[in-house]
């Protein structure tokens, strides 16, 4: 029987997962190789799949809520390595650099390893969430400096 402990810690690996293949996949590759020539330890990492590249189809919504449709395609390239500890990483990145897909998916394996995991999450992942935060935070007071308040005045019932 699994107890409740061993089922919450395999959720939150799942989530601290999921957020790590996010940040990954918004990581530009310049973060991925500073990571990479960071690392005192370079992993050989041998490729399962690709890096290759192929296209999505994305859909759309009118309004955020309306019937779905197809909106266009759009380039993406994945990754798959396996490092020599036996961990299977996976990258998936908008765009055609191989390279990035390829350091992301080591990453992401990295990630998965007790050993480098702190490595990951300080050297790459937060300074990852800290420039995404920054442009939403950059985009949202730019946006607020375009606010117009509109209000209605009541008069009376004359």
């Amino acid at each position: 029987m699994i107890s409740a402990d061993s089922n919450n810690a395999a959720s939150q690996t799942a989530s601290g997962r999921k957020r790590a293949a996010d940040l990954l996949a918004r990581a530009e590759r310049s973060e991925l190789s500073a990571a990479w020539n960071a690392l005192p330890q370079k992993p050989a990492a041998h490729p399962v799949r690709g890096p290759e590249t192929g296209l999505v189809m994305v859909r759309g919504r009118i309004g955020g809520g309306g019937a779905p449709f197809n909106l266009g395609e759009v380039t993406v390239t994945r990754a798959t390595v396996r490092l020599d500890s036996g961990l299977i990483g996976h990258a998936q990145a908008l765009g055609t650099d191989r390279e990035k897909a390829r350091l992301a998916a080591i990453f992401d394996a990295l990630w998965q390893e007790e050993a480098t995991t702190d490595f990951v999450e300080r050297a790459l992942l937060l300074p990852i969430t800290e420039r995404i935060a920054a442009a939403e935070r950059r985009k949202a007071d730019e946006t607020a400096a375009t606010r117009v308040d509109f209000f209605t005045m009541v008069r009376g019932d004359n």
